[in-house]
């Protein structure tokens, strides 16, 4: 199936039979990534006296409880109502789904003994107007990203001024495959996350960032559209699946 869209006065066309997939599938044991101090979530069956939803135990459904995080646990899409006192919710926040987009690979750089995104990397990769959102692809992209437990590693981040440069570029969307885009522990002061949202002046209220996704080494960087669509959770953030379709122009 075919689709043409129109982006900055160009004409694209997209072969919806071949998405690329960079969400992260949610599993319930020690092989699902992990962050924030978390376990490992759980998908088990629900008992009630002699019943259980699970057909090969003797049940005649499979009926599971799943519980889980949607920022430690799995690719997620969240809203400023992330770090705000009063509530915002994704699924208000996010009410069109299908964007321009641009995949770059950044290698952090070591400074003051943390591996950090600069602004000066993204500029390299990344212009004002190219795109309404950005994937960031960290290197190396080992497959290990699929059920590393993250917890107490200290992980790469982006640069408050990066994130300032992000945003002033016209970026709606960011996407990156670490756990948050800041640093795992930074006393609560949550620069990039600020710095994009234009918190607390000016808020982007319609701007959401999305973690834990994870783009395999074989689809290439460069210029695409993202589908983004968390699951209808009346919360600041929601599991997601971003999928990237390549285009041609037309």
């Amino acid at each position: 199936m075919q689709a043409s869209i129109q982006y900055n006065n160009q004409n694209y066309q997209v072969n919806l039979s071949k998405p690329l997939d960079i969400s992260l599938s949610l599993r319930g044991d020690d092989k699902n990534p992990v962050v924030w101090y978390l376990k490992a979530p759980k998908i088990a069956p629900v008992q009630e006296g002699n019943w259980i939803g699970k057909v090969s135990k003797g049940g005649s459904v499979n009926f599971n409880n799943i519980y889980f995080n949607p920022h430690g646990h799995t690719t997620h899409t969240e809203c400023v109502g992330h770090i705000t006192p009063e509530f915002h919710s994704i699924n208000e926040s996010l009410k069109t789904f299908f964007f321009a987009a641009k995949l770059v690979s950044v290698e952090p750089v070591k400074i003051n003994g943390d591996e950090v995104i600069t602004k000066e990397q993204i500029k390299a990769h990344f212009s004002k107007g190219e795109a309404q959102a950005l994937i960031i692809r960290t290197l190396p992209n080992s497959i290990a990203k699929r059920s590393k437990h993250y917890s107490h590693t200290n992980w790469p981040y982006l640069q408050e001024e990066a994130a300032i440069y992000i945003r002033e570029c016209g970026v709606e969307h960011l996407l990156i495959d670490l756990p948050s885009v800041d640093r795992e522990e930074d006393g609560g002061k949550l620069l990039a996350h600020k710095a994009f949202w234009n918190y607390p002046k000016n808020v982007r209220l319609n701007a959401t960032i999305t973690e834990l996704v994870y783009a395999p080494s074989r689809i290439e960087d460069g210029f695409y559209f993202l589908n983004l669509q968390p699951a209808s959770f009346e919360n600041d953030a929601a599991p997601s699946k971003p999928v990237l379709y390549k285009p041609e122009l037309i």
